[in-house]
């Protein structure tokens, strides 16, 4: 059984077990949360699609942990301008493990 589910403005296909990084979810390591924007639901050759979201689907899932991913760096220049920019950033993700799937 799998889920496509939409947090954080992005969307993922999910299986029970499975551990992702998404967008940061407010939360304690450890604590349960319910995410209840699922787009679609698969269980074999049985396919549920919403318009958009699927009405009573939830998936539940566990924070494992917050972190920080790795440094992009930006650099901008024009040349012949004498312009030179260096940027860095680093986005904050939340690692969820996926415990099951309701439809």
């Amino acid at each position: 059984m799998y889920a496509v589910i939409k947090t954080g403005g992005k969307q993922y296909r999910v299986v029970a077990g499975e551990t992702l990084k998404i967008e940061t979810v407010a939360g304690e390591v450890g604590s349960a949360i319910v995410l209840d924007k699922v787009l679609m639901v698969g269980n074999g050759d049985t396919v549920s699609v919403g318009q958009p979201l699927l009405a009573g689907a939830t998936v539940t899932a566990t924070i494992v942990s917050n972190g920080r991913g790795e440094k992009i760096r930006i650099f901008k220049m024009r040349r012949r301008k004498h312009y030179q920019k260096h940027q860095g950033h680093r986005q904050n993700f939340t690692e969820i493990r996926i415990d099951g799937i309701s439809a």
